[in-house]
């Protein structure tokens, strides 16, 4: 068995996993400088919190206990072996963040994914945060070269002029049970990608059963392929402040409590008047499934507003009310004039118990047949061919 060494730095707390006992069991001792040293509760907890000083890695085989946010800052790199679990303590303030400049290389299988998830014996939605990654790529939040915002949760800065930034590696990474809410405001996602680059990796993720969304991106350019979210109470999939990359195979599925399967906005709506963005949101979804509860119980699978463009290939849309809702004013966030100018539009779509196909509440004037194309010929994500093993379902 591989024995380790790293420092966390943490407030007053020094974090030390030290060499294996002789039985093979990886003891953790916490260092409190006002109560002396002392032991978890279960041996076999590895536990991980506070901002790291050196590079760490969290090694194939064992649990982690997270106790705090986990900080990983620029310059350092979190490596997260295959198998790992994390099991993060209540509260939403317990959530890992990838600052600009750091990384996370977690690199699971599909046999052996990791998944970070609630310590609670009886877990529930919104037990913890999530997981944060921040980059230095163009949001149109800010303007002006290097400029930089600062996320909801922590305030942390993120975007910038890299188009190709590398936040690093996530695959075969399941989240479950997060989206703790910090105030009214401040709310933490399953997967929070802010300003992110297209020379990050992100495929085989799932958001299982977290408070709010499941998947948002906060402008930047990374794609991500092999998308699963379940059971989000909020939004499943958002964007917002000008993202610009690609989703492929993106699969979506409503439990009881929910709000859209998509929703996509231009430009931040929650900070201020920024309705005349450098750019718009403008990503490219190629197969996309949603499901939800029924024509009867649902609200809109989609809906876009603010500004937003969005090009969508092959979409299987299933038990809604609505299947697309476009909202705008017309002036400040003119997401109709997308669809006149042929950026936003859907090709090759089936809908299944739906109520309205197209909802236009912009001030241009479209229909369904300038808005959709290939009318019954959508497929959708195909998800059985790649859930198996990593998924939860």
């Amino acid at each position: 068995m591989k024995t380790n060494k790293f420092l966390l730095g943490f407030l007053a707390l020094a974090i030390f996993l030290v060499g294996c006992a002789s039985d093979d069991t990886a003891n953790v001792i916490i260092e409190n400088p006002n109560g002396g040293p002392t032991n978890p509760t279960n041996p076999d907890d590895l536990v991980i919190g506070g901002t790291l000083s050196e590079d760490l890695t969290l090694e194939t085989g064992s649990e982690y206990k997270m106790t705090s946010a986990l900080i990983v800052p620029d310059g350092f790199v979190l490596t997260i072996e295959p198998g790992v679990i994390i099991r993060a303590t209540t509260g939403a303030d317990v959530y890992v963040a990838i600052m600009q400049g750091g990384k996370i290389m977690a690199e699971g299988t599909s046999t052996n994914p990791i998944v970070f998830t609630s310590d609670s014996a009886t877990p529930n939605a919104g037990d913890w945060g999530g997981l944060i990654v921040l980059g230095k790529a163009p949001i149109n939040s800010v303007s002006g070269g290097d400029a930089t915002s600062t996320s909801e949760i922590g305030g942390l800065a993120y975007g910038g002029s890299a188009t190709d930034d590398n936040s690093g590696i996530l695959k075969y990474l399941r989240i479950e049970y997060s989206g703790g809410a910090a105030d009214a405001s401040s709310e933490n996602n399953g997967f929070s990608f802010y300003g992110v680059g297209s020379g990050t990796t992100i495929e085989y993720i799932q958001a299982f059963e977290g408070k709010d969304d499941g998947v948002e991106f906060f402008g930047g350019t990374v794609n991500a392929s092999f998308v699963s979210v379940i059971g989000a109470q909020d939004d499943s999939i958002d964007w917002t402040e000008g993202y610009t990359g690609t989703l492929t195979n993106v699969y979506v599925e409503h439990r009881q409590a929910h709000d859209k399967g998509i929703e996509a906005d231009g430009f931040n709506t929650d900070i201020g008047n920024n309705s005349d963005p450098l750019f718009w949101s403008a990503p490219t979804i190629n197969n996309l499934t949603i499901n939800g509860n029924g024509s009867s119980n649902e609200n809109e699978a989609v809906r876009l507003r603010a500004g937003t463009r969005g090009l969508f290939n092959n979409v299987l849309i299933s038990g809604f009310a609505e299947g697309f809702d476009l909202d705008s004013d017309g002036v400040d966030s003119p997401t109709g004039q997308g669809v006149l100018d042929g950026e936003t539009a859907v090709t090759d779509i089936t809908f299944e118990d739906t109520t309205v196909n197209l909802k236009n509440d912009t001030e241009a004037t479209f229909d369904e047949s300038t808005f959709f194309s290939g009318m019954g010929n959508g497929t959708g994500a195909d998800y059985g061919s790649w859930n198996t093993g990593w998924t939860r379902n």
